[in-house]
């Protein structure tokens, strides 16, 4: 099973926020969206500044990206129903 390390990227600086032997990349994903909003509920100065949590695979390079902040998945959705109705 692959390690994966995880950061809290905050503009340019990166903050090691430990790693995991997991299954996959989905189950990595997955850990990485629970850090993002548990940071964002400890750390809620953090959202709307565009930070995030990242992934770093085996290879270490970057696989995954989740906001602290990320929309609403009913908000994206209202919004495309909305911009194609304009036309």
């Amino acid at each position: 099973m692959p390690y994966y390390s995880f950061d809290l990227v905050i503009g340019k600086e990166y903050r090691n926020q430990g790693g995991l032997i997991l299954e996959n990349l989905d189950v990595a994903a997955d850990r990485a969206d629970h850090l993002a909003v548990e940071l964002s509920v400890v750390r809620p100065e953090l959202k709307g500044g565009g930070c995030a949590v990242r992934v770093i695979g085996a290879e270490n390079t970057e696989v995954f990206r989740t906001p602290l902040d990320p929309i609403p998945s009913w908000m994206r959705c209202q919004n495309l129903s909305v911009g194609s109705g304009s036309q």
